[in-house]
């Protein structure tokens, strides 16, 4: 079996923990590989960059939600195990002292029967010819800048559908998984893992309306107008800028995210967010 580590960088606790599952999984005749960041601290460990995680049977996440999208950018379609430094954890279910049992288990059902998953959705932008790297939160459509003087004038449609329309800095699209991250910011609704669906919620809107859960399967347009660029945010890293006027697309995309080891438990990790 083949697995990758991603720890999150310069967090030496987060290194340490990679250098001992690197150890246990030599021990139980497992292959492993870390990314390049983490080898620099580590000793005789084989370092690939986080895109060739997807070469891996599993990969291990450790940090906070941030290191988790980080490693299932990589991962594609490979499971991934979050163990989780950070403070909440909606991704990352796996705690520090649990790790190395964790991922053991992980490995001796590879072998055996196989292991047991669960997937997310991923959301994907796009227009005209462009389209978006896959987005496991959020796909962000919006004015170059935000505030007062900026912001987009937009058309929102759901499959072809009109939904909303006006000015607002921008339009934000979530998965489930999401719903807890930039969405609850922006004033959009829990969603529990457990629902299937996106949310579609207007950021800062003039005149707007609430926000809207539809189906997972649905394609949300945003017509954009009144600015002459804006930019498309996937996951708070990739940013891409589009000449206005413009029609972006937003809906689920292949592979989803797939999660190995326990689930987190969601009500929990909302108590932290108090």
């Amino acid at each position: 079996m083949d697995v990758g580590i991603v720890a999150q960088k310069g967090n030496g606790r987060a290194a340490y923990l990679a250098g001992d599952l690197c150890d246990r999984l030599r021990a139980a005749d497992a292959t492993v590989a870390v990314d390049a960041a983490t080898a620099e601290a580590l000793d005789d460990v084989e370092a690939i960059p986080v895109s060739a995680m997807a070469e891996m049977d599993l990969v291990v996440s450790i940090g906070g939600d941030g290191t988790f999208l980080f490693a299932a950018r990589g991962a594609g379609g490979v499971p991934v195990l979050g163990v989780n430094l950070g403070e909440v954890g909606f991704l990352n279910a796996v705690s520090p002292s649990e790790a190395v049992d964790a991922v053991l288990d992980e490995v001796e059902a590879f072998r055996g029967e196989g292991m047991t998953v669960r997937e997310a959705p991923r959301l994907a932008a796009a227009c005209g010819d462009w389209e978006s790297e896959p987005a496991a939160n959020e796909v962000v459509v919006q004015g170059e800048r935000r505030g007062r003087g900026g912001g987009v004038g937009y058309e929102v449609r759901v499959d072809g559908s009109l939904y909303s329309s006006g000015h607002a800095d921008g339009v934000l699209v979530s998965t489930p998984t999401g719903s807890t991250a930039y969405n609850l910011s922006e004033g959009g609704p829990l969603v529990h893992p457990g629902v299937d669906g996106l949310v579609v919620n207007e950021m800062c809107a003039e005149d707007g309306m609430p926000p809207l859960v539809v189906s997972p399967e649905s394609e949300v347009t945003v017509t954009l107008t009144d600015t002459e660029e804006a930019v498309v945010i996937t996951d708070g890293r990739g940013q891409h800028t589009v000449d206005v006027p413009a029609e972006v697309t937003v809906s689920a995309t292949d592979p989803p995210v797939r999660l190995a080891g326990p689930a987190a438990d969601f009500f929990e990790a909302l108590g932290k967010l108090e």
